[in-house]
Formats: C-alpha cells, structure tokens, sequence
C-alpha cells in the first residue's frame, strides 16, 4: 500500500509542470522588439521604390545567367514551331495568348496597370509580320505576328522634350547590357545635382535591365529597367523601356535585322 502511495504522488509531481505548461499557453508572449540599428537599413531599401513596387523574379538573375523561359511559354513555343516551318505554313492560324489574368492581381499590387501586361491582340495596321511597332502615345510595343495578331507589351517611353519617331532596324543585342550614359546627359544632370557614372557594368542595378535591342546606329534602344513600375509612363531620354520579364521574351522572339517603327 505505501508504494502505491509513493507512486501515485510521483506521477502528480511530474503532471504538475505539465499542467503549468497548459495554462502559460493561454498567456500573450511579450512583443520582440527590434533595434533601430538593425531595421533601419531594411526601412531604407524598401523606401527606394514606390510602396508596393517589389522588385521581379527576373530582375534579380545575376548577370550572365541565360534566362530562356518566356512569362508566356504558349506563345514561345508557338513562335519557335512558326519560324521551323515552311513559309506557307507561317501564314496559318494566329498565335492564341495564354490568359493573363492569373498575374494581373499581383501586378497591380506592385503599381503596374493590369492592361500593359503582355497578351496577344487583333492588329490591322500596315506592318509585315516581325515588325516591332511602339505607340509611343498609349505607351504599348507591338510585335506583329501573321493572322492579323500581335504581341503587346507596355513600355515606358520619352519624357516630355525626348520624344522622337522613326524607322530602324534591330542592329544588336546584348545581354545585362553596360551602361555609358552619353556626355550630354551626364551634363544636363550635372545641373541638376545628379552625378552619372561615365560607365556603369551591367546588372539587376542597371537601369538597362536585363536585355537590350539596339536600334540602327542611334543611341536609344529597347531595353529592361530596374524600376518596372515606370511601364505605361513617360520617363525616359527617349529609350524604349519593358519589363525585364517582357524584354527577354522580345529578345528571345526578334531577331537581329528585324524592322522597328516608333510613332
């Protein structure tokens, strides 16, 4: 009988922290508490861009990573089996566009018009399949694909005093392009207070992006950006920006020698 005594008040003493443990569950923990010294640099970072404006999957690749998948692999693999085939059979059905609604929430979220996300659209202008047609005053780029179908992509374009038109063709192409911002901006920025590096090596810190078409001999090209929530919006020095997402599927798709047609 005593050691059923003694064992009966063993297993109390070992359920009673459990027990203890029970009640601490239903008490509030108190608050973590960060030091300044250790958030403010974070704050910092995610004050450089408007709120809600986060940064895309492909704007951070590093540099000399090929990135060969399309946002919209529908239409790279439709594009890719067009060029493959005879040239009667080009002239077949139009390419159909993936929906693009299942991006459209968070684009919104990071600042950007859900309606320069790419799609595919009716196009019924003048320009031969393989042409590059920016509509500098919507703010949208067309690659025009045969069956009266186009490929639209928002861009940003020329700020006011930097708008210009044109006819060129693609003369070059070049992955996480350099930047050497000509002579006569870094002037006009001097003025300004803002001093441009003479060069700037490519990367997702570049303002070119991650891809860039050069058009004929001038100096504006379409490229990247590292601040894509400036699509749809006139800002440039009269360079056509996308999407870094967007800008290596049109590098991906448009060949070297293809027409580009700024209006």
């Amino acid at each position: 009988m005593r050691r059923i005594l003694l064992a009966c008040a063993g297993l109390a003493l070992a359920l009673a922290p459990a027990a203890g443990q029970g009640r601490d569950r239903y008490v509030e923990p108190p608050p973590v508490v960060v030091s300044p010294d250790l958030s403010a640099p974070w704050v910092l970072q995610l004050s450089r861009a408007p709120a809600g404006a986060a940064r895309t999957a492909a704007s951070r690749v590093a540099p000399g990573v090929r990135v060969g998948v399309a946002p919209d692999p529908v239409y790279r693999q439709r594009v890719l089996r067009q060029r493959a085939a005879p040239p009667a059979a080009r002239a077949a059905a139009p390419v159909r566009t993936a929906a693009v609604a299942a991006g459209a929430g968070r684009q919104a979220a990071a600042g950007l018009d859900p309606r320069f996300l790419p799609q595919v659209v009716d196009y019924a202008g003048p320009h031969a399949a393989g042409t590059l047609v920016v509509d500098t005053r919507q703010r949208f780029l067309y690659h025009v694909l045969p069956g009266g179908k186009a490929r639209r992509y928002g861009v940003g374009v020329g700020k006011p005093g930097f708008e210009w038109a044109g006819t060129h063709k693609v003369s070059q192409k070049r992955e996480w392009p350099d930047w050497r911002p000509p002579a006569a901006m870094i002037a006009r920025e001097k003025k300004k207070g803002n001093i441009l590096p003479a060069h700037m090596k490519g990367g997702p810190a570049n303002p070119l992006g991650a891809r860039a078409l050069y058009l004929g001999s001038t100096l504006y090209r379409i490229h990247g950006t590292n601040a894509p929530w400036t699509i749809g919006q006139a800002v440039s020095s009269g360079c056509i920006r996308m999407r870094n997402e967007d800008v290596i599927e049109l590098y991906n798709t448009v060949p070297v020698g293809a027409k580009v047609v700024v209006i």
